[in-house]
């Protein structure tokens, strides 16, 4: 079992990557190479504007390259709380930011012919108890009427077309949702960003920033520095202490995959028929879908814990139990990879994105981020040229989290209230 991600393992290597010293200056410096970053380097580029990008490690190789590899409309939250809370409009309003957001990594990967497998699989959300399936009936309703009408109510006596497990009690079909290759995607946007005219420089961690008028700064890195115009933090978590505006708002959360190995047709017949993304209800629930070369991909919130080798490994080992115990059919089938990372959360689970202090920036993914960050770059490339209108997520209050200045020590109790409320509702 390799503790890597079976995307970054089989992708192809980033051989567009500029080796020579940062230049003295930019139009715009971009720091972080993960979809945000590289989708506005793009966007940029295509524009004939003279933009950087300063990743830290390699592209797309973290929250990027370490997900479950769905593409999926649809909040990140629960519709019904979201506009309970925001009103019905706004909450539709962004609803549709994420319809827009999966027909943006479809064009891009169109127009720039990026071999990532990228199709229309559906997400069908699993009710992992009775009354779970009665909120996806309410939800459902409220999408119907011209919200979302393609969705489909699935009750529990057909389930098994689509997922074949005693697990679930009916489930909700997103249409539009997509599934691809996260870690082809990737390093296809990175070389489409280069080819149009970025400069992507990986291993250019910061380390400090000045700013010296407007929105214009220096940007240090541990190798040398540049000077920016304008600058794009879309590092999520990352960098920490650099940013701690952005940093005191986004609770890092580890979510933990595993891949089996390549399954037969008629094992995966036997589980999942349907071969759409999947999500269940649970708090502490689960994600998985079949990869290109007929692999389970299984993740979850096995642990409220940090992503290391040592926990990954930990995490694995829950989640091979979880997946058993859901798909008991594959009882025996190894595992070849393990991996975890970091997802960027907000107390609402709704992104972020804006202007603070000079510097313009996008985050806060909440688990939702495959789509919703190659979307944002192109946004904040139109934000960030005076088209303040184009941003979805203007406008929402952002508190800092009570207590969070770092180190994200509160994650086991935070792990016990979801497996309460697991338990209780």
């Amino acid at each position: 079992m390799k503790l890597q991600p079976y995307w970054l393992d089989s992708a192809p290597a980033f051989a567009a990557g500029a080796e020579e010293p940062l230049p003295a200056k930019c139009d715009v410096a971009i720091v972080g190479g993960g979809f945000t970053g590289l989708s506005a380097a793009l966007a940029f580029a295509r524009q004939g504007i003279d933009v950087v990008v300063l990743e830290a490690g390699s592209v797309a190789a973290a929250a990027s390259g370490r997900n479950g590899g769905h593409c999926n409309n649809g909040l990140a939250h629960d519709f019904t709380a979201t506009a309970a809370r925001l009103g019905l409009e706004k909450a539709s309003a962004l609803y549709r930011a994420y319809d827009s957001a999966v027909d943006t990594v479809e064009s891009v990967a169109r127009e720039e012919s990026i071999d990532c497998d990228f199709r229309r699989s559906g997400k069908i959300q699993l009710a992992s108890k009775p009354r779970h399936f009665e909120r996806l009936q309410k939800t459902h309703e409220i999408l119907s009427h011209g919200i979302d009408t393609q969705t489909r109510l699935i009750p529990r006596a057909e389930i098994g077309r689509e997922v074949k497990s005693t697990s679930f009690h009916g489930g909700l079909l997103y249409e539009r949702s997509a599934s691809l290759h996260v870690g082809c995607f990737g390093i296809g946007l990175a070389e489409a960003a280069a080819r149009r005219g970025a400069r992507i420089f990986e291993r250019r961690a910061i380390t400090g920033l000045a700013r010296l008028a407007g929105s214009r700064f220096e940007l240090h890195s541990n190798r040398d520095g540049i000077r920016a115009e304008r600058v794009l933090v879309a590092t999520g978590a990352n960098t920490p202490g650099i940013f701690p505006f952005l940093h005191r708002r986004i609770v890092p959360v580890g979510s933990f995959i595993v891949a089996t190995e390549p399954l037969s047709l008629d094992a995966i017949d036997s589980i999942m028929p349907g071969r759409r993304t999947a999500v269940t209800t649970k708090h502490v629930g689960n994600y998985f879908r079949i990869s290109p070369d007929n692999r389970l991909i299984f993740g979850g919130r096995a642990r409220f814990a940090m992503s290391n080798p040592e926990s990954d490994a930990k995490s694995g080992q829950v989640l091979a139990r979880m997946l058993r115990q859901v798909f008991p059919q594959l009882k025996g089938v190894g595992i070849d990879y393990c991996w975890g990372g970091l997802i960027d959360m907000t107390t609402d689970r709704l992104p972020r994105a804006g202007q603070k202090d000079g510097l313009f920036y996008s985050m806060g993914y909440s688990g939702h981020g495959v789509q919703m960050s190659v979307h944002m770059g192109q946004i904040m490339a139109d934000v960030m040229a005076g088209d303040a209108e184009a941003n979805p997520w203007r406008g929402l209050d952002w508190p800092a989290v009570p207590g969070h200045f770092g180190t994200p020590w509160f994650l086991p109790l935070v792990g016990a209230y979801y497996r309460l409320l697991d338990r209780i509702h």
